[in-house]
């Protein structure tokens, strides 16, 4: 544990995640492609973005209802409190970006009391910057904050999170998965919860 947390040293901008990482997994992928008649393995939103506008536009709205729902239901994944609660006291600048709309986004953070750790226009939805894992989101929060890349990390449970933060320079943690799956390749410090990363945080404070 020690070995990894010496690379959280001077990191001072954290970009999150949100469903699955902060929060406790909620979605079922399977019934959101079936209500949206999305065949069964395809990626949602590169999926949308195929339709024709009229079609892909009634979609994206009953893609918002479900998700707005989802948000009221969101639990704070364990950890995630004490974890925010220590960055902030450091001054750590601390961003999301999530393939949901940023509005739902923030909801969810408000559902789940945290989202006086985040300002409006540092959750970052997917009409704000490309969806994960494209790096868009993380770059835009790196220009805004005006750091260097070895200052990011990006926290995610799936290979879009890893990917995305690779591509944008930031130092990659995987928060662990119902699934077991895991990414090593892509993954710089692995923790099975927010919880054991808070630990490991403290054991760099002693």
């Amino acid at each position: 544990m020690q070995i990894q947390a010496h690379l959280l040293t001077n990191r001072s901008c954290w970009v999150f995640d949100l469903d699955g990482t902060l929060t406790l997994p909620v979605h079922d992928f399977g019934f959101i492609r079936q209500e949206l008649a999305i065949p069964d393995g395809e990626d949602i939103l590169e999926h949308l973005a195929t339709l024709p506008p009229e079609v892909a536009e009634k979609r994206h709205k009953r893609l918002d209802e479900i998700e707005r729902e989802l948000a009221s239901q969101s639990i704070a994944a364990p950890g995630t409190g004490e974890l925010l609660a220590h960055l902030h006291s450091r001054g750590t600048k601390l961003g999301i970006v999530t393939r949901n709309s940023s509005e739902v986004a923030q909801a969810t953070l408000e559902a789940i009391g945290i989202g006086h750790y985040f300002t409006p226009g540092q959750i970052l939805g997917r009409s704000e910057a490309l969806p994960k894992p494209d790096p868009a989101g993380i770059v835009q929060l790196q220009q805004q904050w005006q750091v260097e890349a070895d200052e990011l990390v990006m926290v995610g449970d799936y290979l879009y999170d890893l990917q995305a933060g690779k591509s944008a320079g930031a130092l990659t943690i995987h928060v662990g998965r119902p699934d077991g799956l895991r990414w090593p390749e892509q993954t710089d410090i692995m923790v099975e919860t927010l919880a054991e990363l808070v630990q490991m945080m403290g054991a760099m404070r002693r």
